[in-house]
């Protein structure tokens, strides 16, 4: 049987049908099977040989996605902001892409397998920490931003996902709120007063509708 001499655009196809199955019909209701129909004329086989499971597909499209709407890229095209306000302006842009987010709520389950979440860690520290970085250390220099804990709060702006996450320590909305009132504080205290009353208002929202 010939190789398929084109493997990059089987994934682009796969993670296509993935995504319109996972915003119609939800993550839990689509099947592996769901996907192969989608696709008309790729097997079960193939799909496998790209990705172990639905997890995995669920995986890589959250990067796909992130990838081809990244806040930070646009943020820092912004030559009329400074470091402070990309930061909230690239939290802002990240809630506002409703088919991410909507993912993401779908995904919050899968993060109970040591596998995924274990690549969403290794990505955070490798993909986001860095651009936190860039940025509080471009509002150090501006005067938006007084810290001396730039590369420690750059590491651990991720993790606060994982602290949020609620199939790993489950939480009420209620609950979930006061953990961003305790991260807003946190950061105020740290010379970085990163979260605003509108991104307050907008993460409360949040948490209702994942509610």
């Amino acid at each position: 049987m010939a190789r398929n001499k084109y493997p990059e655009i089987t994934v682009e196809k796969i993670l296509e049908a993935a995504q319109k199955l996972f915003l119609e019909k939800g993550y839990d209701e689509t099947t592996i099977q769901d996907i192969v129909n989608e696709l008309g004329g790729l097997t079960k086989g193939a799909i496998y040989h790209h990705f172990k499971s639905k997890k995995e597909i669920m995986d890589a499209l959250s990067d796909k996605m992130f990838l081809e709407n990244n806040p930070f890229d646009t943020v820092r095209k912004r030559k009329d902001l400074n470091g402070l306000q990309k930061m909230k302006l690239a939290m802002t842009l990240n809630q506002s892409d409703e088919e991410r987010m909507e993912l993401s709520k779908q995904a919050i389950p899968i993060l109970k397998n040591p596998h995924i979440l274990a690549r969403m860690i290794e990505s955070n520290r490798c993909v986001l920490s860095p651009y936190w970085l860039e940025l509080i250390e471009e509002g150090n220099n501006d005067g938006s931003i007084h810290t001396q804990y730039a590369k420690e709060l750059s590491e651990l702006l991720p993790l606060f996902d994982l602290w949020l996450t609620p199939s790993i320590f489950p939480a009420s909305t209620e609950e979930m709120c006061h953990k961003f009132t305790f991260i807003k504080e946190l950061f105020d205290c740290m010379g970085v007063p990163l979260i605003d009353d509108e991104i307050m208002n907008m993460i409360k929202l949040y948490f209702s509708e994942m509610k």
